[in-house]
């Protein structure tokens, strides 16, 4: 799964940017303010349920979205959540969260919570204490202790990973520089049983250069006399196609395969060697104002 926060689309443009493999499961769009919003993309090899939580929405003062699927019979629920820096009424973000966890959360399924939370989770103070109280209640903890937004004058965690540790004991997370955000990306692993992606198997058909050229003989030997012989185009198309599709799944056997992971040939080395030298780049510049480096 992948979430995101501050995507700045509106909800005419919620379609634009899509992943490869990954379907959209939830989000949230603003319609009076500029930027904001989030949204969930699941892989398309996972089952998911949309969680309405618009009733809970409130542009800048808490944007959230959320989706439940199983893996392995275990039930999850993720929710990612984007509170503005300023302007947002921190009061409202609490009873809000609060509402939410109180109408999602029962024992039998796991709560993950992801997001933008501006809350600098590295030092002790007002809002960290608030939100840190209300998590206890529902037996959840943010697991985000690394700088989150670095630059050359600050590092501050304002995004997290919140999760019942007590159900997740085998779990890691790391950031990942992205380069074209001033956050790093958060990546969570959760050791669970899953099904290994290269045992399942799929239904397709046998399409090869023999089942073609067989397909190919069989069209140019038929007569196609159940057509012409016909005047009534309902009925001629109707011929034809029932003649079409009997020699199809005839020349095109149905047979069942694994699934393979997809490749990504077209990355070759020359662009592998490039993203790594602009992320060092990245990380470099961030921490001073060397225009060089810019460059």
């Amino acid at each position: 799964m992948a979430t995101r926060t501050e995507h700045h689309r509106n909800i005419q443009e919620k379609s634009y940017v899509n992943l490869e493999s990954y379907t959209i499961g939830a989000q949230f769009c603003r319609t009076t303010c500029v930027r904001g919003g989030v949204i969930i993309y699941v892989h398309n090899t996972l089952k998911f349920a949309n969680i309405d939580l618009t009733e809970y929405c409130k542009e800048k003062d808490i944007e959230i979205s959320a989706v439940r699927l199983n893996i392995n019979l275990l039930p999850l629920c993720i929710l990612t959540i984007y509170r503005a820096p300023s302007g947002g009424n921190f009061a409202y973000f609490l009873q809000n969260v609060d509402s939410v966890l109180k109408t999602l959360y029962t024992p039998s399924i796991h709560v993950v919570i992801c997001g933008d939370l501006n809350i600098n989770c590295l030092v002790e103070n007002e809002q960290k204490r608030h939100f840190d109280n209300l998590l206890l209640m529902y037996n959840l903890t943010g697991i985000v202790d690394f700088p989150t937004r670095i630059s050359h004058t600050s590092a501050t965690a304002i995004d997290n990973f919140i999760i019942d540790i007590s159900c997740f004991e085998d779990y890691s997370v790391i950031p990942l520089a992205n380069d074209i955000s001033d956050h790093d990306v958060q990546i969570l692993t959760i050791k669970t049983l899953v099904q290994n992606q290269s045992d399942r198997l799929k239904t397709i058909r046998k399409v090869d250069k023999h089942t073609i050229n067989e397909f190919i003989y069989a069209l140019s030997n038929e007569s196609w006399d159940n057509v012409f012989n016909n005047n009534d185009v309902n009925v001629m198309f109707n011929s034809f196609l029932n003649t079409f599709l009997r020699i199809f799944h005839s020349s095109f056997p149905l047979i069942r395969t694994k699934i393979r992971n997809y490749k990504f040939n077209w990355i070759t080395i020359a662009i592998k060697t490039s993203c790594k030298r602009k992320r060092e780049l990245f990380i470099l510049l961030r921490n001073s104002n060397n225009l060089a480096l810019k460059q």
